[in-house]
């Protein structure tokens, strides 16, 4: 009789055990995950580290988080800067649940959670972007000021480039960084961060996707693009025809000094040939006068009688060796 009792006692522990078990007494929590347990809606533990855990059957229930950092894609939004330009900026950002009881509290489910914590991050960056300038936002150093003032354009000998360098500083000057693109992602990120400690979760940072200009702004950035590379192009052509009208100078001084070296070369040479020719004829001449002077009135006759339709006399001393070889 005792046997039976004991064989019936042990069959209703066995029993008992076996619909303990299928109630599900315990849980896992997974290697990158947190725990929160919640008896009758209220918080009672929360469990961070992985492990096999004890729970109360249908009294504790375990909402489960993820430990890892997490990323958020903000919405594009359309913002204007400080000088009141539209343009729309694309965010993402990284952030992990740090405090499982507070998020719990706030959130509840991680889909609540990406939805406020979107508008949260949304809001910063709008609050930043409102405050600095449009080249503040788009770029993040000012090396393109300091390749351009290092002289990042063509030098020609003996040219001057004083016109030039003065626009590109100016409009260096007047697109100078002072903090950059990075700068002003932090400063979002610190600015979300004043709201999220009290919701459990840490924000590790917030980037600036893409920038991109609206359709009114895009225009106006295009054409002050090519204003500043017309300015720049008129100073290069200035200088060229300078230049030119400089060389063109030179070039009709050296043409001028060549023309009179040659001219008096060309003058010394006929001089000399002059020289050279008048000695011969005085040499001819005092060899033979009178054939001298009859040689040189034939010449004058070739020369002068063709520019005379007509010769009504030839009574004078000019023609007194047209007939007669002896001036007779």
């Amino acid at each position: 009789m005792n046997t039976r009792k004991v064989l019936i006692g042990l069959a209703c522990a066995a029993a008992i055990v076996v619909v303990f078990l299928l109630m599900g007494p315990f849980y896992v929590v997974d290697e990158g995950s947190q725990a929160v347990v919640t008896r009758f809606g209220r918080i009672v533990n929360t469990r961070t580290e992985a492990g096999l855990y004890f729970k109360i059957p249908f009294a504790d229930m375990i909402t489960v988080y993820p430990k890892r950092i997490l990323s958020l894609d903000g919405d594009s939004q359309r913002i204007p800067t400080k000088e009141n330009q539209f343009i729309i900026v694309d965010t993402t950002s990284r952030w992990r649940i740090s405090d499982p009881e507070l998020f719990y509290q706030n959130f509840k489910t991680v889909d609540v959670a990406y939805s406020r914590l979107g508008d949260i991050i949304d809001s910063s960056v709008r609050t930043i972007i409102t405050q600095n300038r449009l080249s503040e936002i788009v770029r993040s150093s000012n090396i393109i000021n300091e390749r351009t003032s290092t002289g990042q354009f063509v030098e020609t000998e003996g040219v001057e480039t004083s016109q030039i360098e003065e626009l590109l500083s100016q409009s260096a000057v007047s697109e100078s960084v002072q903090k950059g693109r990075m700068a002003l992602s932090n400063e979002m990120a610190d600015e979300a961060r004043k709201m999220l400690p009290e919701y459990g979760v840490q924000l590790l940072d917030i980037v600036l996707r893409q920038i991109r200009y609206s359709d009114e702004l895009t225009e106006s950035v295009y054409n002050r693009m090519i204003k500043e590379r017309s300015q720049i192009a008129q100073a290069y052509r200035s200088l060229g025809e300078g230049k030119k009208a400089e060389w063109l100078g030179r070039l009709e001084n050296e043409k001028r000094t060549i023309s009179s070296e040659a001219y008096k070369e060309a003058e010394e040479i006929k001089g000399r040939a002059d020289a050279e020719a008048a000695r011969i004829y005085a040499d001819a001449y005092e060899q033979d006068s009178e054939f001298y002077t009859f040689w040189k009135s034939i010449e004058s006759y070739r020369t002068t009688l063709p520019k005379f339709d007509a010769t009504f006399s030839t009574d004078m001393e000019y023609f007194k060796y047209l007939y007669n070889a002896d001036g007779e």
